[in-house]
């Protein structure tokens, strides 16, 4: 993790953070780089090897409370029905900076996400997506 200065320049240095509920599960491979990065897990996470996560990137699996708004309203319903799925961030992936990953999302092998991205489906590997939400841009010919 860089989260300083000179540990990577792009301006904001906050701490990560890295929460995992009660019944969530992350799993991280080897080599992962991130900084000022935000995981909150409450089902699966899983995070592959090479992976590069830029600066700022926020990634959920869950919609941490009920899309209902009669639910929202009520305290004692708040987070009822409030939907998860896995994500999962497969190898030599990059995630550029100030990018959401939400719930449910496959981030394929050897894919890049450009920065300020929202990705809210799955996205093949070998390719380069970006924007909001995140549609494709190119292959990543560097694996064609």
């Amino acid at each position: 993790m860089n989260n300083r200065e000179n540990a990577n320049p792009i301006g904001r240095f906050n701490k990560c953070s890295i929460i995992v509920g009660e019944k969530g599960v992350l799993k991280i491979g080897n080599n992962l780089g991130m900084s000022s990065t935000a995981i909150f897990c409450s089902n699966v996470i899983t995070i592959g090897n090479n992976v590069r996560i830029g600066g700022n990137v926020v990634i959920y699996d869950t919609d941490f409370h009920s899309l209902n708004h009669d639910n929202r309203n009520n305290s004692k319903l708040y987070k009822s029905n409030t939907k998860t799925a896995p994500v999962l961030l497969e190898d030599n992936c990059f995630i550029g900076a100030h990018s959401t990953i939400l719930k449910g999302v496959i981030i394929g092998e050897n894919s890049i996400i450009g920065a300020c991205s929202v990705v809210t489906k799955s996205i093949p590997k070998n390719e380069i997506w970006a924007g909001n939400p995140a549609k494709f841009i190119k292959h990543n010919n560097d694996y064609q």
